[in-house]
């Protein structure tokens, strides 16, 4: 098992659950239990939100059926490491508002409830993985997502297993990835890009 501080070492002073957060694709067959996983919405319940709108809605499966249909339309290539993981779940945002017609910032204000997600993951000894990799038009007939709902992303959501549970194919790529430095994502003043 890769040790994270080998990867990733913080520039400026930050908690350390965010350097051990990354996205392996190797999952224990190991079922996460209901208490454990609702603590872990919870932390997605209190992300921030414009205008307290809250557009985030997840879908979760958690059983064979039900991960059957999620395999039924994420790519072979994910559908091949996830399919150990005992949690997939699809989040979806809603893209309007009764107060306010469009809801110009459900994709911001989902990604912020992911983002609580995966570190409460990390934190109670979880490990996550988003997947852009799936067909969005079967995801939405399928899990039956009404039409004023984005779906951002699908998740896999357990318990990290070992790189050797995995297809030979994949074991270079598990590991922790490094970052950009600050510097190069930010700009004073104006937006300026090298």
């Amino acid at each position: 098992m890769n040790n994270v501080k080998e990867v990733r070492t913080a520039t400026h002073d930050i908690d350390p659950i965010y350097l051990q957060r990354w996205s392996p694709r190797s999952f224990q067959n190991k079922e996460v239990p209901e208490n454990l996983l609702h603590g872990i919405f919870e932390a997605a319940r209190w992300a921030p939100s414009a205008a307290n709108m809250q557009p985030w809605h997840f879908v979760v499966a958690r059983n064979d059926q039900d991960r059957a249909k999620f395999h039924s339309f994420i790519f072979d290539n994910n559908v091949e490491w996830c399919k150990n993981a005992p949690v997939l779940i699809a989040i979806t945002s809603k893209m309007d508002s009764e107060r306010f017609g469009d809801n110009v910032t459900h994709a911001f204000d989902t990604g912020a409830a992911w983002g609580y997600l995966a570190l409460e993951a990390t934190r109670k000894g979880l490990a996550t993985h988003g997947m852009g990799g799936f067909d969005r038009d079967k995801a939405r007939e399928v899990l039956q997502v009404p039409d004023n709902y984005a779906i951002q992303a699908i998740i896999a959501l357990g318990y990290k297993g070992e790189k050797e549970l995995l297809e030979e194919k994949f074991h270079e790529r598990e590991k922790p990835s490094n970052r950009k430095e600050v510097d190069e994502f930010i700009s004073e003043g104006m937006f300026t890009k090298e």
